[in-house]
């Protein structure tokens, strides 16, 4: 057969686009993959490293909330959150509240919220106090290390706190050593600044239960009753303190009830409504 009668024959070659990797999507789905992985194991360790009360946190910075209390929440509008029905509506803000014979539940009682602010403030004021006392000298900034502050639902909390190498009593006693008795004329002196009545709470760490005697509640109410008869003599008026509690070990700030940093007393500045 000559060439000019052979038969022709056409090849169509079908082009994929990646070839064999099918393209880019598998590096995507990895890289999600790897991702959710990575947020998992972040999770668990998240977990297994933080107390019970910094889960919470971490729970509630993730899902916040609106607050349902007295007052109705509030926007940036021209009437705060209310309405010209508030009453109806029981937004309840303000002390003007007109409703006839309001009971105890629709009765208006001020805008709650400013508690808050003013705390707030007041922590700031007091932090800014204590910091000017601990740059006096290396005495009382090395006392102020034991000393922390922060604002919860009964009022504004200065904590004072062991450290693992400087006590602040002797020993399992309620003496207290002169690094507590520097940290008490600071604190006499700051709160002649306020007004707040006060509530006093002492905490301990936990001892091992083969004690026979176990010292938790007598030391923390014991410690307690020290740092009052120390602000007494600092000329601070008693009739400041609303009440004196010893919590023993019950109240753990740690991971390791045992941990010395469990050795603390509270020093409250009640809410005006407490």
């Amino acid at each position: 057969m000559t060439d000019r009668n052979r038969p022709i024959i056409i090849k169509r070659k079908k082009v994929v686009a990646g070839g064999g990797h099918h393209g880019g999507a598998w590096k995507v789905a990895y890289a999600d993959f790897v991702t959710a992985m990575m947020a998992f194991f972040l999770l668990m360790w998240l977990l297994n490293a933080t107390t019970e009360k910094q889960r919470k946190g971490l729970a509630d910075f993730f899902n916040p909330t609106i607050p349902i209390n007295r007052v109705s929440g509030g926007g940036a509008g021209m009437f705060g959150g209310d309405s010209v029905y508030s009453e109806e509506e029981m937004a309840q803000n303000g002390s003007g509240a007109s409703q006839i014979l309001p009971t105890e539940v629709d009765r208006a009682r001020g805008d709650a919220g400013r508690g808050d602010t003013g705390l707030k403030e007041q922590q700031s004021n007091i932090d800014e106090l204590l910091r000017a006392r601990g740059g006096e000298s290396m005495t009382m900034q090395n006392a102020l290390r034991h000393v922390v502050t922060r604002v919860t639902d009964e009022g504004l909390v200065i904590e004072v706190f062991d450290l693992p190498e400087v006590p602040l009593f002797d020993g399992d006693t309620s003496v207290p050593r002169p690094v507590m008795r520097d940290i008490a004329w600071v604190l006499a002196d700051v709160l002649a600044l306020t007004k707040n009545g006060l509530a006093v709470s002492g905490h301990v760490r936990t001892y091992p239960v083969t004690l026979k005697n176990n010292p938790v509640w007598d030391l923390s109410a014991g410690r307690a009753q020290a740092l009052r008869s120390l602000l007494a003599d600092l000329g601070l008026p008693q009739a400041r303190i609303s009440r004196m509690e010893g919590h023993a070990d019950r109240d753990p700030v740690t991971a390791n009830p045992m941990a010395v940093r469990n050795n603390r007393i509270e020093l409250i500045l009640l809410r005006h409504d407490r």
